[in-house]
């Protein structure tokens, strides 16, 4: 199955945090996109890796997306070695994508820059004739994504590209809280964490709104790019 767009998030919730809007808006436009989490989260301080499972189906059928599938990576142990750089590379030469997403380059989760890296670098591979993967047998053809985008997480790290998102917020909005586990709620009886706080989901959408003003729209998605930004002409820019 070929995809247009294949997000990769070291955690579920990751893709929808950083860029569920983006996902949301392509989704529409009529692109097929996939999400694959590199861990389960079941390091995580609230809820488990079989909540964390469920929850991200429940996202993935807000989003409306084609396919979503976890590697089930250690979740905060991970490396970029090549054992975890062949898992990504079979995930890219399976869905064949023009676009990855991946993880913030810089950000307060250790797993986030490695899972960035880890995607970026196998994007890279997965271009290698001599790398000979297969799934269930069946050999695998190489494949190189055309673009490499790192959406935005915890840190404000100014972006190469943003992303009018006008309109699909609510879908962004709506697949975060799916995680009922891991924000927000004010009768949970569980531990706080510095993402169960009202003032990080306040963020979610003020932080979308501020890069939306910024380029004159109600809400915006930032993302860094591995390479220069082109664009066909000066009229294509909004």
């Amino acid at each position: 199955m070929k995809l247009d767009i294949l997000a990769f998030g070291a955690h579920p919730d990751d893709v929808e945090l950083g860029c569920g809007a983006t996902i949301a808006k392509e989704v529409a436009l009529g692109k097929k996109v996939g999400i694959i989490d590199l861990t389960r989260g079941e390091l995580g301080t609230r809820g488990s890796a079989q909540l964390r499972d469920e929850e991200a189906s429940n996202a993935a059928k807000i989003l409306n997306i084609t396919v979503r599938e976890n590697l089930k990576f250690a979740d905060g142990f991970f490396s970029n070695d090549k054992a975890h750089q062949l898992a990504v590379i079979r995930m890219i030469r399976k869905y064949k994508p023009e676009i990855v997403l991946c993880n913030a380059i810089d950000d307060r989760h250790i797993d986030h820059p490695k899972g960035s890296k880890l995607v970026a670098d196998a994007c890279f591979l997965s271009g290698l004739l001599k790398i000979e993967t297969d799934i269930n047998g069946v050999p695998q053809e190489k494949w190189r994504p055309k673009q490499v985008f790192h959406y935005i997480q915890w840190k404000n790290i100014e972006p190469d590209f943003v992303v009018d998102v006008t309109g699909y917020m609510d879908h962004k909005l709506a697949s975060v809280k799916a995680y009922q586990s891991q924000f927000y709620d004010p009768k949970s009886k569980e531990p706080e964490t510095p993402i169960t706080s009202k003032n990080f989901a306040d963020s979610i959408k003020y932080r979308a709104n501020d890069l939306g003003r910024l380029i004159g729209v109600e809400f915006a998605e930032g993302f860094i790019s591995d390479r220069y930004i082109a664009v066909e002409n000066l009229s294509k820019l909004i």
